[in-house]
Protein backbone atom coordinates (compact mmCIF):
# COMPACT_ATOMS: atom_id res chain seq x y z
CA UNK A 1 0.00 0.00 0.00
CA UNK A 2 3.16 2.45 0.86
CA UNK A 3 4.59 1.70 -2.61
CA UNK A 4 1.64 2.54 -4.40
CA UNK A 5 1.09 5.48 -2.83
CA UNK A 6 4.69 6.98 -3.21
CA UNK A 7 4.46 5.64 -6.93
CA UNK A 8 1.11 8.15 -7.39
CA UNK A 9 2.97 10.79 -5.72
CA UNK A 10 5.61 10.13 -8.03
CA UNK A 11 3.65 10.10 -10.74
CA UNK A 12 1.54 13.33 -9.44
CA UNK A 13 4.86 14.99 -9.51
CA UNK A 14 6.25 14.30 -12.95
CA UNK A 15 3.19 15.19 -14.24
CA UNK A 16 3.03 18.54 -12.79
CA UNK A 17 6.47 18.97 -14.01
CA UNK A 18 6.12 18.28 -17.35
CA UNK A 19 3.11 20.85 -17.64
CA UNK A 20 5.62 23.47 -15.77
CA UNK A 21 8.67 22.96 -18.06
CA UNK A 22 7.18 23.75 -21.46
CA UNK A 23 9.32 25.99 -24.40
CA UNK A 24 6.81 28.40 -23.50
CA UNK A 25 7.80 28.77 -19.87
CA UNK A 26 11.52 28.49 -20.42
CA UNK A 27 11.24 31.85 -22.60
CA UNK A 28 9.08 33.26 -19.85
CA UNK A 29 12.16 32.26 -17.68
CA UNK A 30 14.61 33.56 -19.82
CA UNK A 31 13.03 37.10 -20.53
CA UNK A 32 12.49 37.49 -17.06
CA UNK A 33 16.38 36.77 -15.95
CA UNK A 34 16.91 39.09 -19.10
CA UNK A 35 14.65 41.89 -17.49
CA UNK A 36 16.04 41.06 -13.62
CA UNK A 37 19.63 41.79 -15.52
CA UNK A 38 18.93 45.09 -17.20
CA UNK A 39 17.64 46.24 -14.25
CA UNK A 40 20.23 45.49 -12.12
CA UNK A 41 22.48 47.14 -15.28
CA UNK A 42 21.11 50.47 -15.17
CA UNK A 43 20.72 50.49 -11.02
CA UNK A 44 24.89 49.86 -10.91
CA UNK A 45 25.14 52.35 -13.53
CA UNK A 46 22.80 54.95 -11.67
CA UNK A 47 25.20 53.89 -8.56
CA UNK A 48 28.39 54.64 -10.22
CA UNK A 49 27.39 57.59 -12.16
CA UNK A 50 26.30 59.36 -8.54
CA UNK A 51 29.53 57.78 -6.87
CA UNK A 52 31.69 59.60 -9.41
CA UNK A 53 30.10 63.38 -8.91
CA UNK A 54 32.98 65.24 -7.38
CA UNK A 55 32.46 66.18 -3.90
CA UNK A 56 32.01 69.87 -4.04
CA UNK A 57 28.78 69.63 -6.47
CA UNK A 58 27.98 66.94 -3.80
CA UNK A 59 28.84 66.19 -0.66
CA UNK A 60 30.16 62.50 0.96
CA UNK A 61 26.66 62.36 3.39
CA UNK A 62 24.56 63.51 0.76
CA UNK A 63 25.85 61.14 -1.90
CA UNK A 64 25.41 58.61 1.07
CA UNK A 65 21.62 59.44 1.85
CA UNK A 66 21.39 59.28 -2.70
CA UNK A 67 22.48 56.15 -2.51
CA UNK A 68 20.58 54.65 0.17
CA UNK A 69 17.33 56.26 -1.98
CA UNK A 70 18.53 54.50 -4.70
CA UNK A 71 18.78 51.23 -3.40
CA UNK A 72 15.07 51.05 -1.61
CA UNK A 73 13.81 51.99 -5.13
CA UNK A 74 15.81 49.22 -6.83
CA UNK A 75 14.34 46.74 -3.81
CA UNK A 76 11.07 47.98 -4.10
CA UNK A 77 11.10 48.12 -8.19
CA UNK A 78 12.47 44.70 -8.24
CA UNK A 79 9.56 43.33 -5.69
CA UNK A 80 6.38 45.17 -7.17
CA UNK A 81 7.67 43.52 -10.95
CA UNK A 82 8.27 39.91 -9.36
CA UNK A 83 4.47 40.54 -7.83
CA UNK A 84 3.14 41.35 -10.76
CA UNK A 85 4.18 37.76 -12.40
CA UNK A 86 2.37 35.89 -10.10
CA UNK A 87 -0.67 37.54 -11.12
CA UNK A 88 -0.60 40.24 -8.62
CA UNK A 89 -2.66 43.23 -10.40
CA UNK A 90 -0.42 46.39 -9.66
CA UNK A 91 -3.55 48.60 -9.35
CA UNK A 92 -4.57 46.17 -6.33
CA UNK A 93 -1.07 46.46 -5.27
CA UNK A 94 -0.81 50.21 -5.09
CA UNK A 95 -4.12 50.74 -3.68
CA UNK A 96 -2.74 48.63 -0.75
CA UNK A 97 -0.03 50.38 -0.12
CA UNK A 98 -2.09 53.44 -0.27
CA UNK A 99 -4.03 52.09 2.39
CA UNK A 100 -1.09 50.55 4.39
CA UNK A 101 0.89 53.67 3.73
CA UNK A 102 -2.48 56.26 5.18
CA UNK A 103 -2.02 53.38 8.41
CA UNK A 104 1.78 53.63 8.87
CA UNK A 105 1.61 57.62 8.41
CA UNK A 106 -0.44 57.69 11.73
CA UNK A 107 1.74 54.86 13.22
CA UNK A 108 5.09 56.16 12.40
CA UNK A 109 4.88 59.82 12.12
CA UNK A 110 8.02 60.33 14.10
CA UNK A 111 9.92 58.38 11.49
CA UNK A 112 8.03 60.62 8.76
CA UNK A 113 9.54 63.73 10.72
CA UNK A 114 12.69 62.35 11.45
CA UNK A 115 13.12 61.82 7.29
CA UNK A 116 11.58 65.08 6.75
CA UNK A 117 14.26 66.48 9.42
CA UNK A 118 16.57 64.95 7.29
CA UNK A 119 15.91 66.25 4.09
CA UNK A 120 16.19 69.87 5.57
CA UNK A 121 20.01 69.01 6.92
CA UNK A 122 20.82 67.86 3.82
CA UNK A 123 19.48 70.91 2.09
CA UNK A 124 21.13 73.35 5.16
CA UNK A 125 24.31 71.70 4.87
CA UNK A 126 25.06 72.57 8.88
CA UNK A 127 27.03 69.15 8.84
CA UNK A 128 29.23 66.38 7.99
CA UNK A 129 31.11 63.27 8.47
CA UNK A 130 33.55 63.50 10.93
CA UNK A 131 32.03 66.96 12.39
CA UNK A 132 32.02 67.42 16.10
CA UNK A 133 28.68 68.45 17.18
CA UNK A 134 26.66 68.88 20.04
CA UNK A 135 23.11 68.08 20.24
CA UNK A 136 21.49 68.77 23.69
CA UNK A 137 23.71 66.84 26.32
CA UNK A 138 24.81 64.58 23.34
CA UNK A 139 28.33 65.65 21.85
CA UNK A 140 30.07 63.57 19.55
CA UNK A 141 32.04 62.79 16.14
CA UNK A 142 29.66 62.22 13.32
CA UNK A 143 29.97 58.85 12.14
CA UNK A 144 26.82 58.33 9.64
CA UNK A 145 24.08 60.36 8.35
CA UNK A 146 20.90 58.43 7.50
CA UNK A 147 17.16 58.94 6.97
CA UNK A 148 15.90 58.30 10.03
CA UNK A 149 18.82 59.70 12.43
CA UNK A 150 22.56 60.72 12.96
CA UNK A 151 25.07 58.48 14.33
CA UNK A 152 28.27 59.65 16.59
CA UNK A 153 30.48 58.08 18.84
CA UNK A 154 31.22 59.90 22.13
CA UNK A 155 35.03 61.29 22.86
CA UNK A 156 34.61 58.58 25.25
CA UNK A 157 33.85 56.02 22.33
CA UNK A 158 30.09 55.43 23.09
CA UNK A 159 27.54 55.05 20.13
CA UNK A 160 25.20 57.78 20.04
CA UNK A 161 21.92 57.68 17.79
CA UNK A 162 20.72 61.59 17.45
CA UNK A 163 16.84 61.12 15.19
CA UNK A 164 17.08 63.86 12.45
CA UNK A 165 13.89 65.62 14.36
CA UNK A 166 15.92 66.47 17.56
CA UNK A 167 18.72 68.28 15.45
CA UNK A 168 16.10 70.19 13.62
CA UNK A 169 14.35 71.27 16.62
CA UNK A 170 17.27 71.81 18.94
CA UNK A 171 20.06 73.81 19.18
CA UNK A 172 22.76 72.16 16.76
CA UNK A 173 26.41 73.41 17.61
CA UNK A 174 28.82 71.77 14.98
CA UNK A 175 32.29 72.82 16.65
CA UNK A 176 33.84 71.51 13.11
CA UNK A 177 31.86 74.27 10.73
CA UNK A 178 34.60 76.66 10.48
CA UNK A 179 38.01 75.50 9.75
CA UNK A 180 39.73 77.89 12.83
CA UNK A 181 38.05 78.24 16.16
CA UNK A 182 38.72 81.17 18.64
CA UNK A 183 39.38 79.85 22.80
CA UNK A 184 39.48 82.53 25.72
CA UNK A 185 41.75 82.03 29.15
CA UNK A 186 41.00 83.87 32.10
CA UNK A 187 44.00 84.26 34.18
CA UNK A 188 44.16 86.52 37.41
CA UNK A 189 47.30 88.79 38.71
CA UNK A 190 47.66 89.92 41.86
CA UNK A 191 46.58 93.46 43.04
CA UNK A 192 49.68 94.18 44.23
CA UNK A 193 51.47 94.00 40.49
CA UNK A 194 51.59 96.73 37.98
CA UNK A 195 48.41 95.95 35.70
CA UNK A 196 49.96 97.53 32.49
CA UNK A 197 52.75 95.39 33.02
CA UNK A 198 50.98 91.92 33.06
CA UNK A 199 49.28 92.76 30.09
CA UNK A 200 52.34 93.21 28.00
CA UNK A 201 53.42 89.78 29.66
CA UNK A 202 50.32 88.02 28.85
CA UNK A 203 50.81 89.33 25.02
CA UNK A 204 54.06 87.31 24.94
CA UNK A 205 52.28 84.15 25.01
CA UNK A 206 50.69 83.59 21.51
CA UNK A 207 54.55 83.71 20.27
CA UNK A 208 55.86 81.19 22.69
CA UNK A 209 52.66 78.58 21.30
CA UNK A 210 53.53 76.98 17.71
CA UNK A 211 49.84 75.77 17.41
CA UNK A 212 48.46 78.94 18.12
CA UNK A 213 47.24 81.69 14.83
CA UNK A 214 48.70 85.39 14.70
CA UNK A 215 46.04 85.71 12.21
CA UNK A 216 43.92 86.57 13.20
CA UNK A 217 45.76 88.18 15.52
CA UNK A 218 45.28 87.03 19.65
CA UNK A 219 43.88 89.46 21.56
CA UNK A 220 44.87 90.40 25.39
CA UNK A 221 42.26 92.84 27.91
CA UNK A 222 41.37 93.12 31.47
CA UNK A 223 37.93 91.42 32.42
CA UNK A 224 37.04 92.83 35.86
CA UNK A 225 37.96 92.69 39.67
CA UNK A 226 38.27 89.34 40.89
CA UNK A 227 38.42 88.00 44.68
CA UNK A 228 41.87 87.30 45.05
CA UNK A 229 43.30 89.35 42.16
CA UNK A 230 42.63 91.48 38.57
CA UNK A 231 41.05 88.86 36.22
CA UNK A 232 42.52 89.11 32.49
CA UNK A 233 41.80 87.14 29.68
CA UNK A 234 43.40 85.98 26.37
CA UNK A 235 42.35 84.90 23.30
CA UNK A 236 43.69 83.01 20.61
CA UNK A 237 42.56 81.27 17.24
CA UNK A 238 44.24 77.89 15.87
CA UNK A 239 43.46 75.13 14.09
CA UNK A 240 40.37 72.95 14.82
CA UNK A 241 42.74 69.99 14.44
CA UNK A 242 44.95 71.72 17.12
CA UNK A 243 42.63 72.39 19.92
CA UNK A 244 44.92 69.88 22.44
CA UNK A 245 48.10 71.26 21.63
CA UNK A 246 46.92 74.89 21.49
CA UNK A 247 45.12 74.98 24.71
CA UNK A 248 48.14 72.63 26.45
CA UNK A 249 50.44 75.30 24.75
CA UNK A 250 48.61 78.36 25.78
CA UNK A 251 48.81 77.16 29.66
CA UNK A 252 52.33 76.31 29.60
CA UNK A 253 52.95 79.50 28.06
CA UNK A 254 51.12 81.78 30.86
CA UNK A 255 52.88 79.76 33.67
CA UNK A 256 56.10 80.50 32.19
CA UNK A 257 55.81 84.29 30.92
CA UNK A 258 54.82 85.01 34.32
CA UNK A 259 57.25 83.25 36.21
CA UNK A 260 59.85 85.25 34.51
CA UNK A 261 58.39 88.53 35.24
CA UNK A 262 57.95 87.48 38.50
CA UNK A 263 53.63 88.31 38.38
CA UNK A 264 52.16 86.81 40.95
CA UNK A 265 49.20 83.90 40.10
CA UNK A 266 46.88 84.93 43.50
CA UNK A 267 44.85 81.69 45.04
CA UNK A 268 43.07 81.36 47.78
CA UNK A 269 45.06 81.22 50.91
CA UNK A 270 44.82 81.23 55.03
CA UNK A 271 46.80 83.26 57.09
CA UNK A 272 47.27 81.34 60.56
CA UNK A 273 48.86 83.41 63.21
CA UNK A 274 49.47 81.99 66.04
CA UNK A 275 49.67 84.73 69.87
CA UNK A 276 51.00 83.01 72.88
CA UNK A 277 50.53 84.01 76.19
CA UNK A 278 52.08 87.54 77.90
Amino acid sequence: MFKIKVKELFDSFMAWAKDLITWNHFFKLVGVVIILFAMWIIYRIILRRVKKIPAEKMSPQRSLIVTKIINYAFFVIVVMYLLGLFGMKLSAIWGALGIGGMVLAFAAQTSVSNIISGVFMLAEKNLKVGDLITVGSESGIVDDIGLLSVKVHTLDNQMVRIPNSSIINTNLRNTSYFPQRRMTISCSVSYEDDLSFALETLRKVPELCPAVLQDPAPAVWVDGFGESGMNLTLAIWFEGSNFLDAKNQAFVAIKRVFDEAKIEIPYNKIDVKIYGNA
